[in-house]
């Protein structure tokens, strides 16, 4: 990584001076954000990470005057051509050709390795993950909350593959419960086999609607009790009926999901654990942790005291189980099975409640790795509808956002003629919906709109997309040679130096992503490259430029351009070559 090379530079001029190994000093040195008003140096050092009196009383006006001393010891060299104090920082200004050259080879060399191969990553064990995510319940909605899980899921996994650790994408589906007794003898009334064949989740979803409104009447809820009853038994034709449901529903989702790009390793459901959950409240007792409340249900006690200030229910009183009950079996089965070091469940935040009780009785179990589990939380979306009204189906999404980008390509004097628009306005479409979820924090909720997540400029998806089609097609248009020997020092201009600083930050935006899971810092780094590759693309012309500073300026947007795509790829976007 360039970034590695110059921090591993400064650190080791530092060392001397501090009298610290440059290894300490590595991680306090970091890239300076690109400000648009003012011309800044490259790096920073922030003193309050390297003083020996860190305490929280030490004044600005001494971290100046420190910084100001290590300053004034510090002498420039090769590498670095200017070192001035800032509040409390020394900051670095790096030989503007080394700059370039360095940043722009390391970036054709490594292409969607850049800033994935950076050391900052060196200390980070490598580990497989299994990540649950999307887990949508077959015949009822899949609301706006299993999109999210959906492409949350999704960049969290396509994170980590990229960083070399290994990952099982499972999607957890809910095919399991009461709910499958009302389903199985609404079919048998209102089924159609036509129909479950042709749109098994749409005609899943109207037989559900039409027997709930008959679920009052007490003959039905017999029914429905008989039909679950013989399914937890066994009977061998209601479990075919189920088995025609689940199947023909997860052949609908995988075609769906497949639209958005994403692919799942296993698809599992609570309907595997049915019998492993009654293993579990066997453990549960045997250990002496399940106790019986009045009512004959049966619960953990997770209190500190244990004075039942905090439990979980996890058996009803006829000896059931509950979801938690399948969780706990499906959490250690999936750790037998897959010796992995962390469980990532990828929900909304209503169910942090759940994940901690899950957590915490796994570790009363006396398994350890309940620790390395994780849930990532995110808050709702609200007010997305499609034209139809309510979203039911995630299809009804992707059509819609498909449509208004094909009608919004349609009215732009810009669009060239696309040789697939349905293809690529789905492309762009789901860029849109994309950057629009993850420009927050996950944890926040957000008021969707459609109008601002399809408009062509400003933060959105679709001006990441029309950025690397221009970037692309200014590659076309000039050749697309493979470019080498390019003299790449003649890049000075102030434009083309806020793009190479730029791109010499993307391995720690990386890194915190990597660290906390969130995307938005990536989406506003790619955000930010786009703002300013389209003010150098203005104002750096490569036609009409002597021949030496064309070439010089073609390999900086083609810079920008891979990094941007390896970036957007990495929250699941594709990018798209012309729009």
């Amino acid at each position: 990584m360039a970034a590695c090379f110059f921090r591993r530079s400064i650190a080791s001029q530092l060392s001397k001076v501090l009298d610290l190994p440059p290894e300490n000093l590595i991680k306090f040195i970091s890239a300076v954000p690109v400000s648009k008003k003012r011309h800044v140096a490259d790096f920073q050092l922030s003193i309050a990470s390297v003083t020996e009196d860190s305490s929280t009383d030490c004044l600005a006006q001494d971290l100046h005057l420190q910084a100001r001393k290590l300053a004034e010891r510090l002498k420039c060299d090769a590498v670095v051509r200017e070192i001035s104090a800032g509040p409390g920082t020394v900051n670095f200004t790096i030989n503007r050709e080394l700059l370039a050259k360095t940043v722009l080879q390391q970036v054709l060399k490594d292409g969607s390795q850049y800033g994935v191969k950076s050391e900052l990553f060196s200390t980070v064990p490598r580990q497989k993950a299994v990540i649950e995510f999307s887990s949508p319940n077959i015949a009822k909605k899949f609301h706006v909350g299993h999109l999210r899980s959906t492409i949350v899921g999704n960049f969290i996994a396509n994170l980590k593959v990229a960083l070399g650790h290994e990952v099982i994408r499972i999607n957890y589906l809910g095919d399991w419960g009461m709910q499958f007794g009302l389903l199985g003898v609404g079919f048998q009334h209102f089924g159609n086999k036509e129909k479950l064949k042709s749109s098994p989740l749409q005609h899943l979803f109207e037989v559900y609607v039409q027997i709930n409104k008959a679920a009052e009447d007490e003959n039905t809820k017999k029914l429905a009790k008989d039909f679950f009853r013989k399914l937890e038994e066994h009977d061998e034709q209601t479990l075919s009926l189920w088995k025609q449901f689940r199947d023909f529903s997860i052949e609908e989702y995988s075609r769906i999901y497949k639209r958005l790009g994403v692919h799942f390793d296993e698809y599992s459901g609570e309907s595997f654990y049915r019998e492993k959950s009654q293993e579990i409240l066997k453990t549960l007792e045997d250990k002496g942790l399940l106790q019986k409340t009045i009512k004959g249900t049966g619960i953990v006690d997770l209190s500190e005291k244990k004075d039942l200030s905090s439990f979980s229910t996890v058996m009803r009183s006829d000896g059931t189980s509950l979801y938690i009950t399948r969780d706990l079996a499906a959490a250690i089965d999936r750790m037998n099975k897959h010796s992995c070091d962390t469980i990532i469940y990828v929900t909304d935040k209503s169910q942090s409640n759940h994940f901690q009780h899950l957590f915490q009785i796994l570790k009363l179990m006396g398994y350890d790795w309940a620790e390395r589990c994780q849930h990532v939380s995110f808050g709702l979306v609200q007010g997305m509808k499609t034209r139809r009204g309510e979203v039911i189906f995630l299809e009804d999404v992707l059509n819609e956002v498909r449509s208004r980008m094909l009608q919004n390509m349609a009215s732009a004097k810009t669009t060239k003629e696309v040789e697939d628009p349905m293809e690529t306005a789905e492309k762009v479409g789901l860029a849109a919906l994309i950057i629009q979820d993850f420009r927050g924090l996950l944890s926040s909720d957000y008021q969707f709109s459609w109008d601002r997540a399809l408009q062509s400029r400003g933060d959105t998806g679709v001006f990441l997309q029309y950025t690397h089609a221009r970037l692309h097609s200014l590659e076309q248009m000039h050749g697309n040679e493979q470019l080498t020997d390019v003299n790449v020092a003649c890049l000075q201009e102030p434009d083309a130096i806020s793009v190479l600083q730029h791109l010499l930050r993307y391995d720690e935006v990386l890194y915190r992503s990597s660290q906390d899971l969130q995307p938005k810092h990536i989406v506003s780094y790619l955000l930010t490259l786009s703002h300013l590759a389209a003010v150098a693309h203005k104002t750096l012309p490569v036609k009409g430029s002597a021949p030496e500073l064309a070439q010089a300026r073609l390999c900086l947007f083609q810079a920008a351009r891979l990094v941007l795509a390896s970036g957007m790829k990495l929250l699941g976007i594709t990018p798209v070559t012309q729009m």
